[in-house]
């Protein structure tokens, strides 16, 4: 791949979690809300034409149960999936130099995440530049469970800095 490749980061935020007394914050589990996002998401994917060839996803239960379940739904297998304990409670700029390791025969790169992270690197990445609307709602709204921004940037992957996107889409449940 050149310099000059598109590439789009995908980023999903983990659907609905549960409060279950006596867990820990990772071992959180989806709730039943959480259950029905999950594949609703991995539709809007599949139906907007994203197929991501790599997923990082955060080691949390949540993260892993979102991405299995969006992952039912769409139309072929990422080529790797890798479970990134960095990417738990990560700041975007944590989050930033996990993406900057990602090999360079990837192109479209889905991240599965928390908040403040996911919104703070969505915002990060694309400052103000992108569809408006998108970036309006972004605004309004932040980054709801199960939310998903489509961030697009050409460029090898060790060139993800803040600014180098643009925001091409931004989705939520209640859409």
């Amino acid at each position: 791949m050149s310099a000059d490749t598109p590439r789009r980061i995908i980023v999903l935020r983990h659907a609905k979690a549960d409060w279950p007394n006596h867990v820990d914050d990772h071992e959180r589990p989806l709730a039943d809300r959480g259950r029905h996002q999950a594949p609703d998401a991995g539709r809007w994917l599949a139906d907007s034409g994203i197929h991501p060839d790599y997923v990082l996803c955060s080691t949390s239960q949540r993260t892993r149960e979102t991405w299995k379940l969006a992952a039912h739904e769409l139309p072929k297998r990422a080529r790797k999936t890798v479970y990134e304990g960095r990417v738990y409670d990560a700041s975007p700029g944590e989050i930033i130099t996990v993406l900057q390791e990602t090999p360079d025969e990837y192109t479209d790169l889905l991240l599965v995440g928390h908040n403040p992270g996911v919104l703070g690197l969505t915002q990060v990445l694309a400052g103000d530049e992108g569809d408006a609307d998108a970036l309006n709602r972004l605004r309004l709204g932040g980054f709801p469970t199960a939310a998903i921004a489509v961030l697009g940037f050409t460029g090898p992957w060790k060139s993800v800095e803040p600014g180098v996107a643009k925001l091409e889409a931004f989705h939520t449940p209640q859409e």
